[in-house]
């Protein structure tokens, strides 16, 4: 388990460095301060509670968690889609974070059924 934390630790720190730098981006290049914040908060915050989550006193604690960083994915991904029809994105930006954030929610799916399953059993 150890390692497969590692890995999605890993996707979510280089996701919120390409969150980051999107912000930088939507406001310096596009004069764009609404949705960029918002998106910043959503999209840096899953890896910071997968962090807490790592830390957590339970198996409830950490699911707990690791269901905050599903729903800040839903949230990433609604804003990522709302900065595109926006036109503040190509297509080609768009669908290079919005397949990145896609495979941490699928990350995070199985993470909370998993965790979920092994409190039941």
């Amino acid at each position: 388990m150890e390692d497969f934390r590692g890995f999605i630790y890993t996707k979510c720190m280089d996701f919120s460095i390409r969150i980051s730098r999107l912000y930088s981006f939507l406001c310096e290049e596009k004069h764009e301060y609404v949705f960029s914040k918002q998106i910043l908060r959503s999209g840096t915050s899953i890896g910071a509670n997968l962090a807490e989550a790592q830390y957590g006193i339970s198996k409830k604690d950490f699911l707990s968690k690791a269901y905050i960083s599903l729903k800040e994915t839903a949230e990433t991904m609604y804003w990522l889609e709302i900065i595109y029809r926006e036109g503040y994105l190509t297509s080609e930006q768009f669908t290079s974070i919005f397949t990145d954030c896609e495979e941490l929610k699928k990350l995070f799916m199985s993470i909370t059924k998993t965790t979920k399953k092994s409190l039941n059993s």
